[in-house]
Order: C-alpha cells, then sequence, then structure tokens
C-alpha cells in the first residue's frame, strides 16, 4: 500500500512514516497543501487538519478514490464533520499508537475491497439472473420456512435475490450436498434468513432431521423436484415455457463427440462406455470415426 502522509510537523511524520515502513508499507512524506496535489496516485493519505493557513479540503477531492485519514489534535465540526462530509474516510486523535493506525488502515482498506467486490457480484447476479430470468415475488417477508420448486434452480435463485433486493435482506447461503450442512444450519442464527438449496438430493428418510432443524428459523428451501412434499407453505415456479426455445441441443453424436473430449483423460473406457450407454467397441469405433486420438 502506498501512503501519503500530509503533515507539518516534519518529526511526526518521519516517525509515523518509519513505523509504517517496518510494517511494509510505502511512505511519502509533504509539508504543504501544493505538494500533496501532485498528479500522483496513493491506496491512502494521512491528512493533518492542522496545517494553519491552508486549505486542505482540496486534498480530499483531489485523492477521493483513496482512503483517507485525518490527523486531529482536537475533535470539532471543522476537524472531523465537516471533512467526513466533504469524502474522508476516518480520523485519528494525536497523539495516538501506531497500532490503531495500522488497524484503521487495514479495515479500511479491507472495507473498500469488500464494497467494490459486492457492487461487482451485484451487477453479476442484476445481469445473469434478475434482468433475464421472468420471476415471480414472494410479497412478503420470510417469517416461517418456504419452500421454492422449479425444475431450473436458476429460477428459484432468481426469486430468491429478487426477494432479498425487494425487501434489504441479506442471507445465508448452504448447499445440503455439501459438508456438515446440517451443522450450519442448526448454528446460524434463528433471525437470519437462510437460503438452502438442494433438498431433492436427500433422501426422504433424512428430510425430517433437516425440518425438525429449521422448524422455528427463517429459511427458504429450494428444489428442483417439482412434487416435493414438505410440511411448508409451497411457491413452485414453472420454468420450462418455452425451455427448448432458449437452449441449443446437441445431436447425438455430438453430444458423445463432446463426452470423449471432455472425459476420456478422467474415466477409464469401461466407466465411460457405461455412462454412454454404450458398449466398448462401440465407443473405440466412435472414436476412430470422430478422429479422437485417446491421450
Amino acid at each position: 500500500m502506498k501512503i501519503l502522509i500530509v503533515e507539518n510537523e516534519l518529526y511526526l511524520a518521519q516517525s509515523i512514516s518509519a513505523k509504517l515502513l517496518e510494517a511494509g508499507y510505502l511512505c511519502e512524506i509533504v509539508t504543504n497543501i501544493k505538494d500533496a496535489l501532485r498528479n500522483e496516485k496513493y491506496d491512502a493519505v494521512l491528512l493533518s487538519t492542522n496545517i494553519s493557513g491552508q486549505n486542505f479540503y482540496p486534498i480530499i477531492e483531489k485523492h477521493k478514490n483513496s482512503i483517507i485519514i485525518l490527523l486531529i489534535s482536537y475533535i470539532s465540526s471543522d476537524t472531523i464533520l465537516n471533512p467526513i462530509k466533504a469524502g474522508a474516510s476516518d480520523y485519528i486523535q494525536k497523539p495516538f499508537m501506531i497500532e490503531e493506525l495500522l488497524r484503521k488502515l487495514q479495515h479500511l482498506q479491507l472495507h473498500k475491497t469488500l464494497i467494490a467486490e459486492n457492487r461487482t457480484l451485484n451487477d453479476y447476479i442484476d445481469n445473469l439472473l434478475l434482468n433475464k430470468i421472468p420471476r415471480e415475488s414472494i410479497g412478503k417477508k420470510i417469517g416461517a420456512p418456504l419452500l421454492v420448486t422449479s425444475s431450473l434452480q436458476t429460477y428459484a435463485d432468481a426469486l430468491v435475490f429478487g426477494y432479498a433486493k425487494e425487501f434489504g435482506e441479506q442471507f445465508n447461503f448452504i448447499s445440503l450436498s455439501s459438508e456438515n450442512a446440517l451443522d450450519k444450519i442448526a448454528k446460524n442464527d434463528p433471525s437470519a434468513l437462510m437460503y438452502i438449496v438442494n433438498l431433492q438430493e436427500i433422501k426422504n428418510s433424512e428430510k425430517s432431521k433437516i425440518f425438525n432443524i429449521i422448524e422455528h428459523k427463517r429459511v427458504i428451501l429450494s428444489s428442483t423436484n417439482p412434487h416435493e412434499e414438505t410440511p411448508y407453505e409451497t411457491v413452485h415456479i414453472n420454468s420450462n415455457d418455452n425451455f427448448f426455445e432458449k437452449i441449443n441441443i446437441l445431436t447425438i453424436d455430438d453430444y458423445i463427440k463432446s463426452v470423449l473430449l471432455h472425459f476420456q483423460d478422467k474415466l477409464p473406457d469401461t466407466e465411460l462406455a457405461k455412462k454412454l450407454g454404450i458398449s466398448r467397441k462401440s465407443l473405440w469405433e466412435r472414436r476412430k470415426r470422430y478422429d479422437i486420438k485417446k491421450r
């Protein structure tokens, strides 16, 4: 991380810089506003609000995409409130421990990274699910377990992400095919919303355990089995409308050729032929016909 220190008390600036360098940061010191406005980019700016007679707001505007921590001598609207309204990230009061400054830098960098990742994921979800898949609305806040069935998982996903956006809710995602799924469900905060998928993969004899765990929790269950039976209210999404118009269906030859190309190095011929429903001799003949060499 590259840091600009704007501080007219040179000894203090050098002391901060030396300790940040020990922690692995790159630092540059300037003692006036003019030098801080040079056309350079920094990950963070440590800005003293005690540079007498100089307006530091242009620095905040110049480096508004960086982390800006105010170095203040006293607390007031001029040293904290107004600069933060203008775009500063946080403040620290002199004298301070370098550990506290490091904690703030790390926290603000993580926050900035998470904001950027969250924005990217939201744009991706909007493009992949919410803008392309016709969806219904649950229409109310979830207070008890709800089952959503659809032959396509993405339709159920679109419904849940749409619900979260509509009601400003966050949720924990748990797949029943993952390890320790039941423990994760049991440990989840009862007031927090859970989205649990792949109910169709669970044996009927095991489903009662899941139902007992989620009985008093806020849960949206998802299954690709349209005939799934649970004791909960059910929302079924008909995802078959024009389904075959939206995909390209491979010919049998193209399908077998694709399987050979992708799986012949991962599976022995006996298992590959069995999964394709053909004999090993037929598998050999098709490999020869498609001019696919076995590596």
